[in-house]
């Protein structure tokens, strides 16, 4: 079976686990002229253009870096990340690093399979070191090691180490072929885009498909009809989104007023005067909502 073509999942870049052991890494790595170095600032990254901007290290050396990860390396280069400190206050005057850069979240750019791989690995790294910064065995301050792969606490002698958050995205569509689409009441009017949620613990993945998508609309699934269709990381903050299709056995729909502000079923030519009218919002490019939607509708869809 051939899965979607998802945005966040062509890195072209080895990520290198047999170095992060190395007890030098980073500090060798910084002192090689030929090492690139990836600017991040919060969930954040340095751009120049539509490109990744990529430094050599002495280039980056005067800025105020919080930490380096290791990456990962291709074609014989390194690969770091240099993470800023957070942005300041709205209140306080945020100072920029001297650099003639753009700043970007990731979420619509177009760009090399290389340089999106290495970003939104990046990306979710540093999210995850910043809300881990302690033992949740005993509370203390945990070190960085293993080029960034490890958090070690100094007191019990504990590991830790680096969690992604599964969370279950799919398109369901009734016996006539229309897909259900949804609003969350944070959106704005006429945002859509198919349902999703994270997998509970003890849970399949099958399991939260059908059980998401009863508890947010009311409508039951065929449980023998769930199709796996891809993954990729959506490290905002930190979530491995895993894609399915899958048919409703019931078209009632009875909304979790705190989760789905709307809900529709659409075929696709309601889809497609929808969004030529802008009444119709998708979801980006980047996600992998998007590629669902555009395999049931059958191409892309122009907005």
């Amino acid at each position: 079976m051939r899965f979607l073509d998802l945005p966040f999942a062509r890195a072209a870049h080895d990520r290198a686990a047999h170095r992060r052991a190395e007890p030098r890494l980073v500090d060798d790595l910084l002192k090689e002229k030929d090492t690139r170095v990836l600017v991040l600032r919060g969930s954040s990254v340095a751009v120049v253009g539509e490109r990744v901007a990529l430094f050599a290290p002495d280039d980056v050396a005067h800025l105020a870096v919080r930490t380096h990860f290791f990456l990962g390396e291709a074609d014989g280069v390194a690969y770091l990340s240099a993470v800023l400190p957070e942005p300041a206050p709205d209140d306080q005057p945020e100072r920029e690093p001297d650099l003639d850069v753009g700043w970007t979240g990731m979420r619509t750019l177009d760009m090399p399979d290389l340089e999106q791989g290495l970003a939104v690995e990046a990306i979710a790294l540093a999210q995850w070191h910043a809300v881990h910064t302690h033992c949740p065995r005993c509370g203390a301050e945990t070190e960085v090691t293993q080029g960034g792969w490890v958090r070690h606490c100094p007191v019990d002698d504990s590991n830790h180490f680096p969690r992604t958050d599964p969370a279950v995205i799919m398109a369901i569509t009734d016996a006539e072929d229309r897909l259900l689409l949804a609003r969350g009441p944070q959106w704005g009017p006429g945002r859509r885009s198919v349902l999703a949620g994270f997998v509970e613990p003890g849970e399949g993945l099958e399991q939260a498909v059908a059980r998401e998508t009863l508890e947010e609309v009311g409508v039951v699934v065929d449980p023998e009809s769930i199709e796996y269709r891809g993954s990729q990381s959506w490290p905002f903050p930190a979530s491995l989104m895993l894609g399915f299709r899958a048919r409703a056995t019931t078209t009632r729909l009875v909304r979790q007023e705190d989760e789905i502000a709307e809900a529709d079923w659409f075929t696709r030519d309601e889809v497609a005067t929808a969004v030529a009218d802008g009444d119709l919002g998708m979801p980006g490019r980047a996600s992998i909502a998007r590629s669902l939607i555009e395999e049931w509708f059958g191409g892309r869809i122009e907005d």
